[in-house]
């Protein structure tokens, strides 16, 4: 799984996704009211808000300087896809055991009581997993060589897109 993780691609993209979560937390701390999203692949990430490109720029280079630091604790988001997925697969599974062997007409009415109670566990179950997925899967909180190439703005009708490349 660690040869995995570690090939060249994928740590790419497990850096960038740290460095984009990083720059979230540092745009939020100085904003806490701001929304700001965010998409990572091997070549970088996108930030999506009402972001000023200047801004953007220094919360990335704060971000950066501070994962180097080891703050890796920035890498990891509570609101990342990862935790999303993770609850969705834990309760999507746990309502489908609920209802395994249904089949009578109705009957899916008498275990819904259960199919609630099993995805609420599931979800409860699921916070703690995501956050861990996400520290060792799905971001990596040290970003190596990784070095800041350009910051692109855009603007797709009102949404504001920032192009951040990177490069390892």
């Amino acid at each position: 799984m660690q040869a995995l993780l570690n090939s060249p691609w994928l740590l790419r993209t497990r850096r960038n996704h740290g460095l984009e979560h990083a720059t979230i937390h540092v745009l939020t701390q100085k904003n806490p009211r701001r929304s700001v999203a965010g998409h990572s692949d091997a070549g970088g990430f996108w930030l999506l808000g009402k972001l000023d490109t200047e801004e953007t720029r220094q919360a990335v280079d704060e971000a950066l300087q501070r994962l180097r630091a080891g703050e890796r604790w920035l890498a990891v988001h509570s609101n990342c896809g990862t935790n999303l997925m993770t609850a969705g697969l834990a309760a999507g599974l746990a309502g489908g055991v609920a209802m395994r062997g249904v089949e009578r007409r109705g009957a899916w009415m008498e275990r819904l009581p259960v199919a609630v109670l099993l995805s609420t566990l599931a979800l409860l179950a699921a916070r703690p997993l995501g956050m861990r997925l996400q520290q060792r899967v799905t971001t990596s909180g040290d970003p190596g060589p990784l070095q800041v190439i350009s910051i692109q703005r855009s603007q797709r009708g009102a949404l504001t897109v920032h192009r951040v490349e990177t490069h390892s």
